[in-house]
């Protein structure tokens, strides 16, 4: 976290968290809890946390805590939307979310997983570097951290670790789509074109990234539910217009309801005759390559769409 532009109480709360956390995090596994006294799911969580933490101590874990009340700022950077939050986090970067793990057999199997990929010196001192250097963590298990949180729906939490990997990884395209799409998907739809906007032509012109600009170009104004009723009664009204069918598509898409999306556009290309409906086709391939290509959900839906056009 850099501290320039802060105030003091914000610099002084980086260096608190430099100093707990992110320096033993040089070649320790620090599990990050954020908490608070009001949390009751928190104080349920604590002794699993503790208890866990305890026994991996010898092998290189150890466990922080954060009240969010008191570190405000600090959970801000994180992004913090709920709590209990936990993260698993080497050399200063979260490694993993392990918010999902609530019981001692989840969180031991998450650890032993961690602890597989990255090189934690467990005879070190903390916030020591060890004698073999620090090598960085497996780039490719963080994005798949942020793609399956992404996946689970939890958008903001995988907008959070996609930000952290820019700072990390700035050049890599893969990183770059990841958050570009979880802002969409987090209803953030002006950051994720800021954020689209910043990148060099190199990266824009980058697949996954091209993928990530189509989920912007359908990410317009977030729809609320009579609005999307509005758009279903005039598809409904005019089933022959295939404008009112792609924009009741792209409402119900930019919604989360992508399979009412998808089969709006399938019957708008089966109605089009043997060549189908061009711009219902075009549309349906945009939601194609916003999801991602080799995504199952697409894979079944291209297979509807090859039934219809070849039989």
């Amino acid at each position: 976290m850099a501290s320039m532009g802060l105030s003091m109480d914000e610099q002084k709360a980086v260096e608190r968290f430099r100093k707990e956390v992110v320096d033993p995090s040089q070649t320790k596994l620090v599990v990050l809890d954020f908490w608070a006294e009001w949390c009751g799911p928190c104080k349920a969580l604590t002794p699993v946390l503790e208890k866990v933490c305890a026994e991996y101590a010898d092998k290189g874990v150890v466990l922080k805590k954060v009240n969010v009340d008191e570190e405000r700022f600090i959970a801000s950077q994180f992004q913090v939307q709920s709590i209990p939050t936990v993260y698993a986090m080497f050399q200063g970067q979260p490694v993993a979310d392990l918010t999902p793990a609530r019981t001692e057999s989840q969180l031991k199997g998450a650890l032993d997983q961690i602890l597989q990929q990255v090189p934690v010196q467990a005879g070190a001192a903390d916030g020591q570097p060890g004698a073999e250097g620090q090598q960085a963590p497996d780039l490719d298990q963080l994005v798949a951290m942020g793609e399956q949180v992404l996946a689970d729906g939890d958008a903001e939490r995988a907008a959070a670790v996609f930000t952290q990997l820019a700072q990390m990884a700035p050049d890599k395209a893969e990183v770059h789509s990841g958050l570009i799409r979880a802002l969409v998907a987090a209803g953030q739809a002006d950051a994720a074109r800021e954020a689209y906007d910043a990148l060099p032509q190199e990266l824009k012109d980058h697949a996954l990234v091209q993928q990530a600009h189509s989920a912007l170009e359908l990410a317009g104004p977030q729809v609320d539910t009579a609005e999307l009723d509005g758009l279903r009664k005039a598809a409904a009204d005019n089933p022959a217009d295939v404008e009112a069918q792609i924009a009741l598509a792209e409402g119900a898409f930019a919604a989360g309801e992508r399979d009412e999306a998808a089969e709006v556009l399938l019957r708008a290309i089966q109605a089009g005759g043997e060549e189908g409906s061009p711009q219902a086709k075009e549309t349906l391939l945009k939601i194609f390559e916003a999801v991602g290509m080799e995504d199952p959900w697409v894979s079944a839906q291209r297979r509807k769409l090859s039934l219809l056009l070849f039989g």
